[in-house]
This record gives C-alpha cells, sequence and structure tokens, in this order.
C-alpha cells in the first residue's frame, strides 16, 4: 500500500530513448516536480513509438485510477501516435478540439493550416492543457494528461496540471524514506516483520534491498512514508531485528 493520496505514474514515448539516442530527462524532472508539492511517482513505463504497444499499455491504464501523465507522440509528424492511440484506448472518435482551435489559430494565422492544426485533434471529450510556449495545448482525458516530449513544454504543463486539476492532494511535505542497515541476516529472515510492519502501518511501504559486501551479507531494511508513520514503523523494525538476533546500524 502506498501513503500518497493519488498514484501518479508516467508514460514517456520515443523510440529515440529506447535507443538511446536521446536521454531521458523527463523522469528526474518529474520526481522534482511531483516532490515539490509533497507527492511521489509509483510508476514510469517507457514506450516504442509503436501503435499497438501504446494503445494496449493505455488501454490498462486507463482502467485504473492512477493518474497518468504521458510525454511525446502529441504532434502531427508520421511516428506520431499517441493522440490516435488515446482515442482507440478510450474508445471515442478524435476531433478538433474547439479551444485547441482557437489557440492554435491564434498563435500561428493561417500558418495554421493545414497542418498544425492537425495538433488540435484530440480524443472526444478531451480537455485542453495550455502551452504557454507556443500555445499548441496537451490534452486530458480522464485521469491521463498528455503532454509533448519536448521539456521547455511539457513540465510547466504537468506543473499546470498538478496545481490546478489536483491542488486539494498537496501535501506539506513528501514521504520520508528511512532505513537501517541489518548486518549478516538472510533476507528471507526478515520477511515475516516486514508484513507484521505492513500489517501494523498500512499507510507505508516496507522495503529490503540486501547487497553483498566484503564485510559480508548486508539488507538495508526501510519505510516510505508519512514522517511520523514512518518513523514508528522504522522503530518497530528495529526492535523485532534485534529480537531476531540480528545486528543494525543507521544507514548512511
Amino acid at each position: 500500500m502506498v501513503c500518497d493520496p493519488i498514484k501518479i505514474g508516467l508514460l514517456i514515448i520515443g523510440d529515440e530513448i529506447l535507443s538511446g539516442k536521446r536521454q531521458d530527462r523527463h523522469f528526474p524532472k518529474a520526481i522534482e516536480i511531483v516532490g515539490a508539492r509533497g507527492l511521489s511517482l509509483s510508476w514510469s513505463i517507457y514506450l516504442p513509438d509503436d501503435p499497438q504497444t501504446i494503445t494496449e499499455v493505455l488501454s490498462s491504464t486507463m482502467g485504473r485510477d492512477d493518474v497518468v501523465f504521458s510525454f511525446g507522440g502529441i504532434g502531427a509528424t508520421p511516428d506520431d501516435h499517441t493522440r490516435q492511440c488515446a482515442a482507440r484506448a478510450a474508445g471515442v472518435e478524435l476531433v478538433l478540439h474547439p479551444e485547441a482551435k482557437r489557440e492554435i489559430e491564434a498563435q500561428f494565422g493561417q500558418e495554421a493550416y493545414p497542418r498544425r492544426i492537425e495538433m488540435g485533434i484530440f480524443p472526444a471529450g478531451s480537455r485542453i492543457i495550455p502551452n504557454a510556449y507556443n500555445r499548441i495545448p496537451g490534452f486530458s482525458i480522464g485521469l491521463h494528461h498528455f503532454l509533448p516530449g519536448f521539456p521547455s513544454m511539457a513540465w510547466a504543463m504537468m506543473e499546470w496540471v498538478l496545481d490546478n486539476e489536483y491542488a486539494d492532494q498537496h501535501r506539506a511535505a513528501p514521504p520520508v524514506d528511512i532505513a537501517v542497515i541489518v548486518k549478516d541476516a538472510p533476507e528471507s529472515q526478515l520477511i515475516d516483520l516486514m508484513n507484521d510492519c505492513l500489517q501494523r502501518f498500512p499507510a507505508c511501504k516496507v522495503f529490503s534491498l540486501p547487497t553483498l559486501t566484503p564485510e559480508g551479507r548486508r539488507v538495508e531494511l526501510g519505510v516510505n512514508g508519512e514522517a511520523s508513520q514512518a518513523v514508528a514503523a522504522l522503530a518497530f523494525l528495529k526492535q523485532r531485528v534485534s529480537a531476531l538476533g540480528f545486528a543494525w546500524e543507521p544507514r548512511g
């Protein structure tokens, strides 16, 4: 279980990222953007410029209650498929959005035609996401928010969505991540106490990260959650680790 009031996921689309031609910058920036609002990411998926794959993933994520930000593929070139895939996944037609039409025409005049105007064709029922950079909007349908791949546009648009559609979900402080290092303990012997911790503190996540060092086996055992709950949960883990006869030290 997670302690965030909303689960936030990312879809980052583009063959250029999967091939290594470009390095993704959206994932680390998204962590920063949601963290500034006391939130955190729950998951992230990289996708190719493949219509079948994009449609299948969107069909799955649209069946959940997660807030999803999708980066890339909403242009009008032949390798941009996201608008079409979103419509298929939602089971609706693509239509020219009247507000998007006004924005694009206001920015480009007659030069909006015949191609730029196509970037205002969204799944029916969409809401526009303003783009202060060049007035070509993104769009939202349900809990899914579709942004361009360009960081100079996408990041401000993501902030706009969070501040205008999810302001009531912002928190004063982000979840904390605290842990201890358990020495010479097989991870399997910590499973029961981790499950007990989850039952006692269901608003927190419990995690373990085992490593082998020259000094022996080590397990980073910790919790992620609201500060007071996380501190209490870690105190429980410390007590139980000591009761099992294993030594621990604070994580550096």
